[in-house]
């Protein structure tokens, strides 16, 4: 009876080994996701997280633990194409992607869109028995938002948006909900800062003889400023004026002008200069170009040499 004993003893203590060697578990750390630049731009803004994902298993060496990151939409939810959105002022989309080109979109098993995560597989190292894999999750600012307001935006993942699965890898992938559920945490943000772009078509008199009567000419400056945002344009004097209506033309390098003058008005009447707010130009941003014609004018006066007369004018926007 006592060699039975200790063999049913030593027989259990085989079946128990398998279960033991095999436990495993797994935590997960995210970075935040941190973008930073304009959507007035009209291009896409870029930024990059990092998962780190943890697994020990117990006498499980030189085996893989199979982790499938699911993501889902996070707490600002989607758009009907299935970009996610960031809440805010306004819905701003984004998305997280697999791969740095972003293409692949980073999805979950029991999400609508990008209905797989990509597999990841932690090695465990013999002895210490845990292994370690870090993987970038890809995010991208979606172009062509360029009437987004200024303000803070963000999406949160964590949680239920989580779920992510893991078990030893039996070479089925990704493609089923099955394993043991764990979460991580990370936001995703951008800050939308007031922002402003201008650009300007240049004044043509054209060519003229004896400077007897008024040249008029009509240029323009573009201004496109974040929605809601207030603004002021300002005209300097340009490189050899004294005024508004007394900026002057140089012929090259010489002593010779021409005097002419800026408006904010077709008639003439109104001089465009650089005290805010007297003779400046204002306007709020939607986040389009606005187009502000520029009144120019050569008054009567001496004529001086034939030749080509320049001037420059700095153009400030104040916001």
């Amino acid at each position: 009876m006592k060699i039975f004993v200790l063999r049913m003893l030593f027989v259990f203590g085989l079946g128990l080994a398998p279960a033991s060697a095999l436990a495993q578990s797994c935590t997960f750390t995210t970075t935040a996701m941190t973008f930073s630049g304009s959507p007035l731009q009209g291009g896409a803004i870029d930024a990059t997280a990092t998962l780190t994902s943890t697994c020990t298993a117990v006498l499980g060496l030189f085996r893989e633990v199979l982790v499938c990151p699911n993501i889902n939409a996070g707490t600002g939810g989607t758009v009907a194409s299935g970009a996610r959105t960031m809440t805010g002022p306004t819905a701003l989309q984004f998305q997280l992607y697999q791969d740095s080109a972003r293409q692949v979109v980073w999805g979950s098993y029991n999400w609508a869109f990008a209905t797989r995560p990509p597999a990841i597989l932690v090695g465990i190292f013999p002895i210490l028995g845990t292994g370690t894999t870090t993987t970038t999750i890809y995010g991208r600012i979606l172009p062509n938002q360029t009437t987004t307001p200024p303000g803070a935006y963000s999406s949160v993942f964590s949680g239920a948006q989580t779920p992510f699965r893991y078990r030893f890898d039996d070479g089925n992938g990704c493609g089923s909900g099955a394993g043991t559920t764990a979460a991580t945490s990370f936001t995703a943000s951008l800050n939308v800062a007031k922002d402003c772009l201008v650009s300007a078509t240049n004044v043509n008199f054209g060519s003229r003889g004896i400077l007897s009567s008024n040249v008029d000419a009509t240029g323009a400056v573009n201004v496109t400023c974040s929605a809601t945002t207030p603004y002021s344009v300002s005209l300097g004097n340009g490189l050899n004026g004294t005024a508004p209506t007394a900026r002057r033309m140089r012929k090259g390098v010489g002593t010779e002008y021409v005097t002419y003058g800026l408006y904010r008005d077709v008639n003439r009447l109104l001089p465009w200069g650089e005290t805010i707010p007297t003779n400046t130009v204002a306007g709020t941003g939607n986040g389009l170009a606005q187009n502000i014609p520029v009144y120019a004018t050569v008054p009567p006066q001496n004529t001086p040499s034939p030749g080509t007369y320049t001037d420059t004018v700095v153009i400030t926007v104040t916001y």
